[in-house]
């Protein structure tokens, strides 16, 4: 079984796969934190595009938080596992705890990752929305909703690895997926990496900053290389 080196590997790979969006002007990566973070930085320094964050958390069930029954996203962008629902007898008003807690738990990320900067404008934009990897894909399903109530003109998701049945639903809801692989039986995410430490909030925060540094010092190189083109 292929097993990916780590996250920058997965990144590096999905650009090959995705170079049809290099250097696209209405293109752009929103990666989930924080290990989408990861791959989300090595896609953006390969295709040259900007990059920024999705910030969603996991809905635990009341009573047993580790349980996840749904997703919420920016923007209130909510989804629910109806199985999970149904498995445990919930209502939705049952998760009106949880979505607040999540709620603040989002406005605090805003303002680490972005220093509470709004999400991008996405209208008319191309997004390529990218994970470390999904499973039962709550929080990717969360994140679809969240920027389809943008009007972004074209979507696709880059995933590393998945499950064949949770692709096949995600494939449903964007215009194009790019994955890795898709193994069988399917575990976990972390199987599948040779390396999968914690991605901690500081390493989020150095991939947003070094990304746009990155594409600064692109920007600055070419007009540089134009001027001197005008010049000879």
């Amino acid at each position: 079984m292929f097993v990916l080196r780590d996250r920058e590997e997965a990144g590096r790979l999905l650009a090959e796969r995705l170079g049809a969006y290099r250097d696209d002007p209405n293109a752009m990566i929103l990666a989930l934190p924080r290990g989408g973070v990861a791959v989300g930085y090595t896609l953006s320094l390969a295709l040259r595009l900007p990059l920024d964050v999705l910030i969603v958390r996991k809905l635990g069930a009341p009573g047993n938080p580790e349980y996840a029954v749904g997703a919420l996203a920016e923007g209130r962008a909510l989804y629910l596992n109806q199985e999970g629902m149904g498995a445990l007898g919930l209502r939705r008003e049952d998760l009106d705890k949880p979505i607040r807690v999540q709620e603040e738990e989002i406005v605090r990320r805003q303002a680490l990752y972005r220093g509470g900067r709004a999400l991008p404008q996405m209208a008319g934009q191309t997004i390529v929305l990218v994970d470390d990897g999904i499973a039962t894909g709550s929080t990717f399903f969360a994140c679809i909703e969240a920027v389809k109530k943008l009007k972004p003109d074209r979507l696709a998701a880059a995933i590393p690895v998945g499950p064949r049945e949770t692709l096949l639903r995600v494939q449903r809801e964007v215009d194009e997926v790019v994955c890795l692989m898709t193994p069988e039986p399917f575990f976990a995410v972390g199987n599948h990496y040779e390396e999968f430490a914690q991605v901690e909030d500081a390493a989020v925060v150095r991939y947003l900053e070094k990304a746009a540094a990155a594409l600064r010092e692109g920007a600055r190189d070419a007009r540089v290389t134009g001027s001197n083109r005008n010049h000879s």
